[in-house]
């Protein structure tokens, strides 16, 4: 594996588990991406739980390691060189379908899913004299204007095109850019830029560092239930969420947009007693997640398979089938 990648072993106290647990225990490798996002800090969490609730009691071992992200968790889950994996919503979808990306590996049937972890809420913005309605329609008044796509090929950018696909709008009627969210923001601020949609956990940095400098001139377009459905394109991958009012400075009014989530995959041969002891753990010890990154507190049993396109692991089908969770038709088990 590339140098870059760490393994996340735990403190001192938690690798002095006896010797012979060590050598009974399944170890198993879990996928987040770079050091600076939510990936990486949650996947510790999930590891370290992992360790403390069941290396000793049911002989499951975990360690999270960094990686590019999203498509290249899909590559090492296909090669087993991860068993677990944090991933982007819609590259749940390109694994279901063999698309994107990784249309050339095509259909990645291993993959299965535990849970929804937190989601990526879209936050598409744009001047605001070029909002008449307020609403997604309005991005069609960018045409021929300067629409920041994000970092090339980032997550951001394929779910640009993919929402812009199922909403029938060709990319390219906007003079692209491809700049990061802070960027895109200060170029939006000096002029450069007329639109952006810097995706991510309410409150995205970029969007209240352009708020709180300028608010008037900017408006978060909102997408109504029928807009919603068209830019999800059937895939039940992208589902409405609300902007609670005050996210953002000068912010008085709760807002409607979409959000997918990013999940926790895992390989369909891992075996289902140990996937329902891992679920079962991430359940039942939300307030020790929580109090290690707070993206996990937008973990919930209710809301555990929203947004979710990859068949639930039997092993998690268990868990939910326990606590009464109705699991959606198109995403159980085989």
């Amino acid at each position: 594996m590339p140098d870059r990648r760490q393994f996340i072993i735990g403190s001192a106290g938690l690798i002095a588990a006896p010797s012979i647990a060590r050598a009974q225990a399944r170890n198993y490798i879990l996928a987040t991406a770079t050091l600076g996002g939510t990936y990486y800090p949650v996947g510790v969490a999930l590891a370290t739980l992992a360790k403390l609730r069941l290396q000793n009691a049911k002989q499951i071992d975990m360690s999270a390691i960094s990686s590019a992200g999203s498509g290249e968790n899909i590559r090492l889950m296909r090669e087993n060189q991860a068993q677990f994996a944090i991933l982007q919503g819609l590259f749940g979808v390109y694994a279901r379908d063999g698309s994107g990306p990784i249309q050339q590996a095509g259909k990645q049937s291993n993959v299965r899913s535990i849970c929804a972890l937190w989601g990526n809420v879209e936050h598409f913005v744009v001047r605001a004299s070029l909002a008449p309605t307020g609403t997604i329609d309005d991005i069609l008044n960018l045409r021929g204007k300067r629409f920041s796509m994000s970092a090339r090929n980032s997550g951001t950018e394929f779910s640009n095109r993919f929402i812009f696909a199922n909403l029938g709008i060709d990319p390219n009627i906007f003079d692209l850019v491809f700049l990061g969210f802070g960027p895109s923001t200060e170029a939006m601020l000096n002029g450069q830029v007329d639109g952006s949609n810097p995706g991510g956990g309410v409150p995205v940095a970029a969007i209240t560092q352009l708020f709180a400098r300028n608010a008037t001139d900017f408006k978060l377009l909102q997408f109504n239930a029928e807009q919603a459905k068209k830019a999800d394109g059937g895939n039940g991958l992208f589902v409405p969420f609300t902007i609670p009012a005050n996210s953002y400075p000068n912010q008085p009014q709760p807002l409607q947009t979409i959000v997918q989530p990013n999940f926790l995959a895992v390989n369909d041969s891992v075996p289902e007693a140990d996937v329902y002891e891992v679920t079962k753990a991430i359940f039942e010890n939300l307030p020790f997640l929580n109090g290690i990154h707070a993206a996990t507190k937008e973990i919930n049993i209710q809301t555990a398979l929203a947004g979710i396109v990859n068949p639930v692991h039997p092993g998690a089908a268990r868990y939910y089938r326990e606590k009464g969770v109705t699991i959606p038709e198109r995403i159980r088990p085989a």
